[in-house]
């Protein structure tokens, strides 16, 4: 298997919150998609009923299909392809088939970082603010970036965000995701935020040793707008102990056909959130106008092309 490097770095820097309240890092659960599985699947979060509507994004294992017009419709970054390996000191820019990942912790908290199929999985690293650390995977690596937030000790026990679901498929609602798959198509490699499960702490993706022109900048602005607080409605809101740890995805928040795109509201043609009551998705969408804010939100996949590197950040721009 081919070696391929990815760093994980944490910049010390305040993050806002989510809420209505603005969120903090510390959130609730993690998002129930598998890891490793064909395709996204639901799972109960932590007294949240998990959100049945991403069972809808497509499995970036499928070359892309022809769309409207004979467009090509870019596969998401859902589905995760096991890899081998190993810690290293530091980020390391890509070698021949390397490739490097760093992950930046821009919040005033500590979080422990999961990478699935790594040996980060399911536990996380202990990252304090301003910390980094890195490790090396495959190059047809794919997998789930994620921090867990307000863990007692250590992350053996349960954290207030990012906890396994029972199977530790994936992190339980709601939790914001980094989802990656290398090398997934003509040489390119797909990946993106999502807060399809809901959104626990604030993350950018930066890419570099690539022939690919990075959509976001090094300080987490898209055209335009930059990485903001999620501010949550009340009515979304995790809460433990009186405290605001994350902002819930409106199927969990508020169930129904509508905003969990079953019945009538099933499918890419149907789950349509311009045509629901209110919008909810636009309470991440204008946090993080680069992120998945439901399960047919595909502009928000993106592409890089060669051996490309990775810098996720958990935090806001500032």
């Amino acid at each position: 298997m081919v070696a391929a490097i990815v760093t994980v770095y944490w910049a010390a820097s305040p993050s806002g919150p989510v809420g209505g309240t603005a969120v903090s890092g510390a959130a609730v659960g993690r998002s129930a998609a598998a890891v490793g599985s064909a395709g996204p699947s639901g799972s109960a979060g932590v007294g949240v009923t998990a959100d049945p509507s991403r069972s809808g994004r497509p499995s970036p294992s499928s070359a892309p299909a022809s769309g409207a017009g004979g467009q090509t419709t870019r596969p998401s970054a859902r589905t995760s392809a096991k890899a081998t390996t190993a810690t290293t000191a530091g980020g390391t820019a890509p070698t021949g088939s390397q490739r490097g990942i760093t992950l930046v912790n821009h919040t005033q908290q500590t979080i422990w970082a999961v990478v699935s199929n790594t040996s980060l999985y399911p536990d996380g690293r202990k990252l304090a603010p301003g910390q980094s650390t890195s490790l090396t995977v495959g190059n047809s690596w794919g997998g789930r970036i994620w921090g867990r937030t307000g863990c007692t000790t250590d992350a053996h026990g349960s954290c207030l965000t990012g906890d396994c679901t029972t199977s530790c498929s994936g992190p339980t609602t709601p939790t914001t995701l980094g989802e990656f798959t290398f090398n997934a198509f003509d040489g390119m490699d797909f990946y993106d935020v999502s807060m399809v499960d809901g959104a626990n702490l604030p993350m950018y993706i930066n890419i570099s040793h690539t022939v690919t022109t990075d959509p976001v900048s090094a300080a987490g602005c898209y055209k335009g707008s930059c990485t903001r607080p999620v501010v949550c409605p009340s009515a979304m809101q995790a809460v433990n102990g009186g405290q605001v740890i994350g902002c819930k995805p409106p199927c969990a928040a508020f169930g129904g056909d509508t905003y969990c795109c079953r019945g009538a509201w099933a499918g890419r043609d149907n789950c349509v959130p311009a045509k629901w009551p209110v919008d909810y998705t636009q309470v991440f969408k204008k946090a993080e106008p680069y992120a998945y804010s439901y399960a047919f939100d595909d502009s928000a996949t993106m592409a890089c092309k060669g051996q490309c590197s990775y810098r996720v950040t958990f935090g806001t721009t500032g």
